[in-house]
């Protein structure tokens, strides 16, 4: 026994699910969005319905939900369209909101 704590688990390999072979289809779909106006982008329910009807998709609505609400994100800043994070540290020194200017 070299310690006595445990070694640490293994991290198992993600495994497949039933979105994969859709994943580039949503990619695309919400790429395209980008230059769309936007009453004219994809909602969730018309990227679900797109799937099934176009590509018989087996696929539940809540796993491709899951799946825009990550992606969407990481295309806008992909693409460079994301908003800027703006950050404005506000510091407040010991005894400055006391003082008055004359």
């Amino acid at each position: 026994m070299d310690s006595s704590w445990p070694e640490p688990r293994k991290k198992l390999p993600p495994r497949a699910t039933t979105l994969d072979p859709y994943k580039l289809v949503i990619d695309e779909i919400l790429r395209a969005d980008l230059g769309a106006p936007r009453k004219q982008r994809h909602t969730v329910t018309r990227i679900f319905h797109r799937l099934v009807e176009e590509h018989g998709a087996d696929v539940s609505y809540g796993v491709v939900r899951y799946y825009v609400a990550g992606r969407k994100p990481e295309i806008l800043v992909e693409s460079g369209k994301a908003p800027l994070e703006a950050f404005v540290p506000q510091t407040h020194l010991p005894g400055h909101e006391a003082e008055v200017d004359r």
